[in-house]
């Protein structure tokens, strides 16, 4: 009997480790090394060719949600104060009917951006595939990122996984649905696991060229 117990206790001790490292330290390697990149505003973020913008979804009516027009106002002041020189607005552009870069350009337009000095990324379907996109599409090196500040180390750690030396400022994450706040940061949890799975194998994008629409 005690030397059952004894071998419960090295199986046990023997799962706790795998599950450790196959699941923990990922999740913590993507965090810690997403964070070494965080900056604390914009103000103090040194000037770069581009920010990278990734989608947050659209309104009933089309339009950047609140938390994407959050994102697309740190881009706006970015470029007003000469911090960078274009905006790559990417995300899903799938449908005639949710195309997130469209409405994202149309948003920075009307905030006086020139049109000229917006880019659109029509396939950046997920955080990695944005930034994959960046770099082997757009020809992006060096860039700021913006994004809600839970979601920024990860989009940090994708970056630079990709080959981009990236800098980043996260814009407000508060909510009018508490809830739904609670579950994206949740969220982060399994997000950050394929992330570093993601570019460990250096998964392709789902889609590896330029769409017609975004040369327009």
């Amino acid at each position: 009997m005690p030397e059952r117990r004894r071998l419960i206790r090295k199986v046990a001790w023997t799962v706790t480790a795998v599950v450790l490292v196959v699941g923990v330290v990922p999740v913590a390697v993507v965090q810690l090394m997403g964070q070494t990149k965080v900056r604390g505003s914009i103000d103090g973020l040194d000037p770069r060719p581009v920010v990278i913008v990734p989608g947050a979804g659209l309104t009933p009516g089309g339009g950047p949600s609140v938390y994407l027009e959050r994102r697309l106002a740190g881009a706006r002041d970015l470029y007003n104060a000469g911090t960078v020189q274009k905006i790559l607005v990417s995300g899903d552009a799938s449908t005639p009917y949710h195309d997130e870069p469209t409405a994202m350009k149309n948003w920075l337009v009307s905030q006086g951006v020139p049109a000229d000095a917006i880019v659109r990324d029509g396939a950046g379907l997920d955080t990695h595939d944005t930034c994959v996109r960046a770099h082997d599409v757009y020809g992006i090196d060096r860039a700021i990122v913006v994004t809600q500040d839970y979601h920024l180390r990860r989009m940090l750690f994708s970056c630079e996984a990709a080959g981009i030396d990236a800098e980043g400022v996260g814009v407000s994450a508060t909510s009018v649905t508490p809830a739904q706040a609670v579950v994206w940061r949740l969220r982060e949890i399994p997000a950050s696991w394929k992330a570093f799975v993601d570019g460990a194998v250096r998964r392709p994008p789902a889609v590896t060229g330029m769409l017609a629409a975004d040369k327009a």
